[in-house]
């Protein structure tokens, strides 16, 4: 009996250090593995009309770019990729869209390469199609997107003044600098909707401001908005 007690316990002690040994080696193979996985980054510069591709913090491409018209103008911010999608002939045959909260924006190709190098698209980044495709193989889902356009962070090149039905990094900045205020408690779309007409007003109001429907730079200024924020 006690021969096989000790046979038991032998058996368990055994199993036990198998699993430990078992357990380290995946952590192991795991932490090779993700040690060897590249991190990308998209720099995407639009009053250059370039997009810079990084892997591991260093620069490894460089591609040219059409970015939105002024009326329908690229999302300025800090995004990721979150679909990716063989899309159609319109598109370059591939899709990488983004996680913009006031549209669907994306990089895409296009049938009209003659565009890229211009301010064209409806706020969606074109690119060659030969180049949207190896952009496509090498950035994965997840991939940060950092948009841009002047020196003046959500406000690109300088104010602009603001009307109902506009979007933009400019008009979620207004958003939440109002509810910042306690003027505006709607969700922070970056959407100039209903919501955010009557926050305006009510801060318009209070301050003094003539009461309008549009944001002009004396109301950006009485916010405490700046245009290098």
């Amino acid at each position: 009996m006690f021969i096989i007690v000790r046979k038991r316990v032998f058996y368990f002690i055994s199993l036990v250090f198998a699993l430990l040994i078992f357990g380290c080696s995946v952590l192991i193979v795991t932490a090779i593995k993700t040690a060897n996985i590249p991190d990308y980054t998209i720099l995407i510069e639009i009053d250059q009309k370039k997009l810079y591709l990084f892997e591991n913090g260093e620069l490894i491409k460089e591609y040219r770019i059409a970015s939105g018209a002024k009326d329908s103008p690229s999302p300025i911010g800090t995004w990721k990729i979150i679909d990716k999608g063989k899309w159609g002939k319109g598109f370059g045959g591939h899709w990488m869209g983004l996680d913009v909260p006031w549209g669907i924006y994306g990089i895409h190709g296009t049938t009209r390469e003659d565009s890229i190098g211009r301010a064209v698209s409806k706020g969606c980044i074109r690119m060659f199609n030969r180049d949207i495709q190896e952009l496509y193989n090498i950035a994965p889902l997840g991939t940060p997107v950092i948009i841009t356009n002047g020196p003046y962070g959500p406000f690109g090149t300088g104010f602009r003044e603001l009307k109902p039905g506009d979007r933009g990094a400019d008009v979620l900045a207004v958003q939440e600098k109002l509810k910042e205020l306690g003027y505006y408690n709607g969700r922070l779309s970056g959407i100039y909707g209903e919501d955010l007409k009557n926050a305006i007003h009510k801060f318009q109001k209070d301050h003094n401001l003539t009461v309008k429907n549009t944001v002009t730079r004396e109301d950006y200024h009485a916010m405490g908005l700046r245009e290098f924020e």
